[in-house]
């Protein structure tokens, strides 16, 4: 069984306010949760201000309904001078909360760690 890769660092609920018109989770809500669970790994990482600079790929594997309970999972994959590669994995525990996990997205992400400037800055100072 397919089990997440990295370490959980955001938990959330799916809400009715998220959805798309078909009634699943909207697609850019899932990015922005990734985003913000791939800026709160990174900066944890750095110890300093982050931004984002990229996504690379995104691949949706399974709709999101509301009641979900999602958890992003953030797996370094390179860390360069400025700059962190994290791919981001999010699975959900669908209602009523089985125990069994589903991965519904992923995608890698890189982040640059920043001054308070917004200059680049070093991640390991």
């Amino acid at each position: 069984m397919d089990q997440p890769k990295g370490e959980q660092v955001l938990r959330t609920l799916a809400m009715p306010a998220d959805t798309n018109p078909n009634g699943d989770i909207f697609g850019g809500w899932l990015l922005s949760q990734m985003d913000i669970a791939g800026g709160l790994a990174a900066k944890q990482r750095c110890n300093s201000r982050v931004s984002t600079v990229a996504i690379e790929s995104m691949s949706f594997h399974h709709p999101v309904k509301v009641g979900d309970v999602i958890c992003c999972y953030a797996e370094f994959l390179k860390v360069g001078t400025t700059s962190m590669r994290i791919k981001l994995e999010v699975w959900i525990k669908s209602f009523p909360y089985e125990k069994t996990r589903i991965k519904v997205t992923e995608g890698v992400f890189t982040f640059v760690a920043i001054d308070d400037k917004g200059r680049p800055i070093p991640v390991d100072r």
